[in-house]
């Protein structure tokens, strides 16, 4: 970390709640993306997290069943490495919990989570509404642990990943 920026085992997050649409998904992207460089300083690093966050937040607004979704992105610093956790958070209807239970459930479960992303490549190249492939990107390319919780009509969905931070430490 560069010098001045911020104190070692200082944690830094941002929450934002709105009522998204597919555009401002992009343009939280940028966001993101900028507030990973401040603590991370490394280009591979940020783009895998800027994907996680962009499928993270394109998944929640695309099954919220209010309009409303939240996310929440924190980072915690010891000594070199980076702790990112991201939080989506958003109503939905039990059809669409039951789909996402059933993918993370089986995604987490996977002892090869890029073998299944390939498979689930290869067995949703026909489909015509949404790939079904954001959560197994999330987990394989960037790296994520995922967990969820479901309380009444509420999904929450939690990515978390260990970085080592780049440039002047």
């Amino acid at each position: 970390m560069t010098k001045g920026r911020r104190g070692r085992d200082e944690t830094a997050h941002f929450e934002l709640s709105f009522s998204p649409n597919v555009a401002l998904v992009s343009t939280v992207r940028r966001f993101v993306s900028e507030f990973y460089v401040q603590l991370l300083l490394d280009g591979e690093a940020t783009s895998q997290l800027a994907v996680a966050t962009h499928e993270l937040l394109d998944n929640a607004v695309q099954y919220s069943s209010d309009g409303n979704t939240r996310i929440r992105i924190g980072m915690t610093v010891h000594g070199t490495s980076v702790k990112i956790v991201i939080v989506t958070e958003n109503k939905a209807t039990p059809e669409n919990m039951a789909a996402a239970r059933k993918s993370l459930d089986e995604l987490t479960k996977v002892a090869d989570p890029g073998a299944h992303f390939q498979k689930l490549m290869r067995e949703t190249a026909t489909r015509t509404d949404g790939s079904g492939l954001g959560l197994a990107r999330v987990r394989t390319e960037a790296d994520m642990t995922l967990t969820y919780d479901i309380t009444d009509d509420v999904f929450q969905l939690r990515a978390v990943a260990t970085f080592e931070a780049g440039g002047d430490t």
